[in-house]
């Protein structure tokens, strides 16, 4: 296992007992915050996940946002999506040792051998104000989803690693500080390359189902603006933003 990182300069970090929802914590919060601020909560009661789907939380898993105040468009707050994924896989891979069995399904989930393990929402409030929010199944896994076709797994059952909340938060925030700093001073590059070397089913068919369109083709690359590219019987087709199914 890892030591304990030091925690990363200009974060603060806030730790509650139960909360209906981190990211809901966050954004009522937000006239208050100053610099980036991470809140845990030890139980989250009405979690939420993409498109408005509920995140089931069982008391033992991981919740947690990471509320930032950026000046910027919001295609360039997007790419955090990028910078937490790659600090959870980080981290994880960190405190478990278990290299190469977790592996980023874009845009935002982390699996462990095929299951989906955690998942990463986004939300933006206010004056600037991004909700980072991680939602990571350390102890129990929800029951499937129908819908997923990725079955919920837990680090403790899946791997047989007991990881506790607080020692994956001391990770996760010094990895995302780092990959923060890469992302403001180098660009989205070394992120993207970071990313599609962590990236599930590169070069194989997958499925991108949007709202109005269902595509389905080899995934060739995430471009410089981390939108997904496929490589399709009709011809490339670029999707900004979608939910991903493997045949």
């Amino acid at each position: 296992m890892s030591s304990r990182p030091v925690w990363p300069t200009g974060y603060d970090r806030v730790v509650l007992e139960t909360v209906d929802s981190t990211n809901a914590e966050t954004l009522r919060r937000g006239p208050t915050l100053g610099g980036p601020c991470w809140i845990l909560s030890r139980r989250q009661t009405a979690g939420r996940g993409r498109r408005g789907r509920d995140w089931r939380d069982p008391p033992g898993n991981f919740a947690a946002t990471l509320a930032m105040r950026l000046d910027e468009p919001p295609a360039r707050m997007a790419l955090r999506s990028f910078v937490a994924a790659l600090a959870l896989h980080e981290a994880l891979e960190s405190l478990t040792g278990l290299s190469g069995a977790f592996r980023l399904k874009w845009p935002n989930d982390l699996l462990l051998n095929g299951g989906k393990l955690s998942g990463i929402l986004l939300e933006t409030g206010p004056s600037g104000l991004l909700a980072i929010g991680i939602g990571v199944n350390l102890r129990h896994a929800p029951p499937p989803d129908a819908e997923s076709r990725f079955p919920p797994v837990a680090l403790r059952t899946e791997a047989g690693i007991d990881l506790g909340a607080e020692a994956l938060l001391d990770h996760l925030a010094a990895a995302f500080a780092r990959w923060e700093d890469r992302l403001r001073e180098q660009g989205f590059a070394p992120l993207r390359a970071a990313f599609l070397a962590r990236a599930a089913r590169l070069g194989e068919r997958i499925e991108a189902r949007t709202p109005t369109a269902v595509h389905e083709g080899i995934f060739e690359t995430i471009d410089p603006r981390g939108t997904l590219v496929l490589k399709t019987a009709q011809g490339r087709v670029t999707v900004p933003a979608a939910d991903v199914f493997f045949p």
